[in-house]
């Protein structure tokens, strides 16, 4: 059984959403309202904190993503907190990394940072422990039938 907890408070002009535990295909339905319920009260500018989630598959990453669409739809922003790989977090940086999703948010590596809009991180998302082989050029393309004129 997955479960997450979800905290929201007010800091400056921003809502800090801090999520702990699973972020998966069960629990994505309470995060999806938990965003639309603050942009129902006119918070436009979210700060996500993903530093206590544990694990996350891409139904987790569409909430995010969804979200971001959203505040962008009304004039606001969404930042996340993403720590590095080093720090604990390796699984959801590595699902971020996988999905290719990084480049889409800004991301900081703490609270303070995001809070502060200081130049967001460039999180180091691990190399991959293989790198696939090129795929072979394909073959030029065999010439046409020639037809009577």
């Amino acid at each position: 059984m997955t479960t997450i907890e979800a905290d929201q408070d007010d800091r400056g002009g921003w809502t800090v959403l801090r999520l702990r535990g699973e972020l998966d295909l069960m629990t994505s339905p309470r995060i999806r309202r938990r965003v639309h319920d603050a942009v129902a009260a006119g918070r436009h500018d979210l700060v996500v904190d993903l530093s206590g989630v544990v694990f996350c598959d891409s139904s987790g990453i569409g909430v995010l993503v969804a979200a971001r669409r959203l505040l962008r739809s009304c004039g606001g922003r969404l930042r996340l907190v993403l720590p590095e790989a080093e720090a604990g977090q390796g699984h959801v940086t590595r699902v971020f990394s996988a999905l290719g999703v990084t480049r889409l948010f800004e991301v900081y590596e703490d609270l303070p940072a995001a809070l502060a809009g200081e130049a967001p991180a460039s999180v180091r998302i691990p190399e991959p422990r293989f790198r696939p082989a090129p795929l072979p050029p394909l073959p030029p393309p065999a010439p046409l039938p020639r037809t009577a004129p």
